[in-house]
């Protein structure tokens, strides 16, 4: 008996437990239900419908001269909705999605008109909203794929009917000039900074729009509406003072001393000495395939000791302090000189052992520069680095572009100084300058004393509109005395006439300039390495500079003295800004001449660009006829052109053309040439048209 009630009294017990369960797991049903309801549909809300960001195209970077250097450019995904037709307009779908899939296979030609046909038709059975067709689609391509069958909307008989494409935009940034600045222009992720995408990017990149989503079947996220909820605002333009024919000059005649020199860097800057406009900026670093790539901006981050070019600096102070002058006598011996624990030397043996200051500049002595500084600055050198560091030496530009490395001008209270710091730094060592920092020091030369930081960017600009204009920052308006600054311009210009950069000098215009050779140092190895920097920095014209220049190449192999190396960048860029800037050549441009009916000299065949730019200076007008004449009626000033197109291992025609132009032609075409007579061209070995292995040779005569 009492078995059978210890029994009941667990069925019972359990049968409680069981309808207290039931309760629990319905009151907890009414709690979600009722009181926590709203929170888990907003979480399931939120795993089905987001709202996506639309990206706002980017803005354009322009150069100086009106050239595009970065745009955005609209990419399309198209989608297809099999569903947009309604189910019972079957008879519609099925009598255009054959036309469709014919017209989609000839136009993408990645799949036959039948694997179109099964794909579209399968996604009608399956119900399917969002299937994809094609990926990285031009706007251009999206115009014509909107117009095959289907795709957007159209009638059939009074039934309008929605069309099936859904595009997805996306903006694809590109470069139209390629590697062309590449640096300078720059880029921005989520990691970097770079160049002019990275520092303006906030006006750059514009504001973003919103799309609201919805997640199907499959995981596939589709727009709720084709229409985008918030519009995205496109962003604004940048120009730059980058000038591109500018800047194609200065890379091609870098890279072209790079491999010549076999050197693992180097960098050139091209500069407006008035704005302080930077006209161009190329950096090149050796791969290891041995091409050169531009892969760092060593003009604005990599600081170094500057070596002889530093020397102007020196010399300027020296003058500006009173305590030398350009005939200033200095014994340089044989060219060295012993301070403790330390021998200065010269590069090459003296001539005479009794020189000038100037001399010693244009000769780029060592010893010269460091006794003059040691004996006037040695008992108080603070005085000397004080006076470097009031024109702004020790402290950054300020770029307009990221990545400037800090500069170091050492002073006393320097913990490293030492009692050879006065000496080394007087001829470039135990500093640290970017080239383009040594660059302004020397554009303040060729300024008349006032040094400005570089420009990068010269406006900005939304929907036409200036936004911000950025003019020429002083960094100091008056470094030394306008007698001291014509001592040191003629110092310069002596460097090219009768110094160490006499074989740079054009015979067409003059130039002004000084050359550097420094040792680099190679970590625990020190200068033992033998690895050198060549430079050269200066500017041109040297009565009235319009452009300062600086080249620096590091670890040249073939020869490292800075006129060697670095001089003939500076010599081939100036020799072409020169060329192409008519109004450094302003005696005839500006000259007004009345030649109406008269003749002018053989008009001969060549670059159409070239030509046109120089007659159209002379207030020629141009025409682009057909075919070319060699004598010009200029009776209505109009002078007919036809471009020479230039093909590797295609024979160019060069009959008719100068010398130069025709060796330029013939190389440029991939054909070895060899000359007779002189003139202009009258006859080619090799007929023009043809398709010939590169390296052919070809003879040309002249007459």
């Amino acid at each position: 008996m009492n078995i059978r009630k210890s029994i009941l009294m667990r069925v019972y017990l359990a049968f409680g437990l069981m309808v207290l369960g039931a309760f629990a797991v319905f009151a907890k049903m009414l709690h979600l239900q009722y009181v926590d309801g709203g929170e888990w549909r907003a979480i399931a809300d939120s795993l089905t419908i987001q709202e996506r960001i639309v990206e706002a195209a980017r803005g354009n970077i322009y150069s100086n001269d009106g050239s595009l250097l970065a745009t955005s450019v609209p990419e399309y995904e198209l989608r297809f909705d099999a569903m947009s037709i309604p189910v019972e307009h079957n008879d519609v779908f099925n009598s255009k999605v054959d036309s469709l899939a014919i017209k989609m296979a000839s136009f993408f030609k990645d799949k036959s008109s039948r694997q179109y046909l099964n794909m579209l038709k399968q996604a009608r059975a399956k119900k399917q909203r969002y299937v994809l067709l094609k990926r990285a689609v031009s706007h251009q391509d999206l115009k014509i794929v909107k117009s095959f069958p289907l795709m957007s909307v159209f009638r059939e008989g009074k039934t309008r009917f929605p069309g099936s494409l859904v595009s997805v935009r996306q903006n694809k940034r590109i470069l139209p000039f390629t590697n062309l600045a590449a640096r300078t222009i720059g880029y921005k992720n989520d990691q970097f900074r770079v160049g002019l995408e990275g520092a303006y990017g906030d006006y750059i990149e514009g504001q973003s729009g919103a799309q609201m989503m919805q997640r199907i079947a499959g995981g596939v996220w589709v727009p709720l509406s084709r229409e985008v909820e918030v519009a995205p605002i496109d962003g604004s333009d940048i120009i730059a003072t980058i000038d591109v024919n500018m800047q194609d000059m200065a890379q091609r005649a870098l890279q072209k001393q790079m491999k010549i020199s076999n050197a693992d860097e180097g960098c050139v800057v091209l500069m407006e000495v008035a704005t302080g406009e930077v006209r161009a900026i190329a950096n090149f670093t050796k791969d290891k395939d041995g091409e050169y790539r531009e892969k760092y901006n060593y003009a604005i981050a990599q600081g170094a000791d500057p070596g002889s070019t530093f020397k102007l600096a020196s010399y300027l102070a020296a003058l500006d302090d009173g305590l030398i002058d350009t005939n200033t006598i200095v014994d340089i011996g044989n060219g060295t000189y012993k301070v403790p624990s330390h021998t200065i030397r010269d590069s090459h043996a003296p001539k005479k052992s009794i020189i000038t200051a100037k001399k010693g500049f244009e000769e780029s002595s060592n010893v010269a520069i460091t006794k003059l500084i040691h004996n006037h600055y040695g008992s108080n050198p603070s005085k000397y680095t004080s006076k470097l560091h009031s024109w702004g030496l020790n402290d950054p530009l300020g770029l307009q572009i990221p990545g400037e490395a800090i500069p170091l001008v050492k002073t006393p209270k320097n913990k490293s100084w030492s009692k050879l710091s006065l000496i080394q730094m007087s001829y470039g060592y135990e500093l640290k300058l970017t080239p383009l920092q040594t660059l302004v020091l020397y554009n303040g030369v060729a300024n008349g004393g006032k040094i400005l930081a570089p420009l990068f960017v010269k406006e900005i600009r939304h929907l036409g509109n200036t936004v911000q204009k950025f003019d020429a920052r002083v960094i100091n308006k008056k470094m030394a005395s306008d007698e001291a600054i014509t001592k040191m311009q003629a110092m310069l210009k002596g460097v090219m006439v009768e110094g160490t950069g006499k074989n740079l000098a054009s015979p067409l215009y003059t130039s002004a300039g000084k050359t550097g050779t420094a040792q680099m140092a190679d970590g625990r190895r020190g200068y033992g390495a033998r690895r050198y920097q060549s430079s050269f920095a200066g500017y041109f014209p040297a009565e009235n500079p319009k452009y300062s220049m600086i080249v620096v190449i590091r670890n040249p192999r073939n020869g490292y003295y800075g006129g060697a190396v670095a001089g003939p960048v500076f010599k081939e860029l100036a020799d072409m800004v020169y060329a192409n800037d008519l109004n450094l050549q302003g005696v005839f441009a500006k000259k007004e001449v009345n030649m109406a009916g008269a003749k002018i000299p053989v008009s001969l065949r060549g670059s159409k660009e070239a030509s046109a730019k120089v007659y159209e200076a002379l207030g020629f007008n141009t025409a682009n006829l057909i075919p070319v004449v060699q004598t010009v009626d200029t009776s209505n000033k109009e002078v007919p052109f036809v471009d020479v197109i230039i093909k590797e291992g295609i024979v160019p025609n060069v009959i008719g053309m100068g010398l130069a132009d025709a060796m330029y032609t013939m190389e440029n075409a991939g054909f070895k040439a060899s000359i007779m007579g002189r003139g202009k061209v009258t006859t080619q070995s090799l007929a023009p048209g043809n398709k010939l292995k590169m390296g052919t040779h070809v003879s040309i005569q002249l007459n």
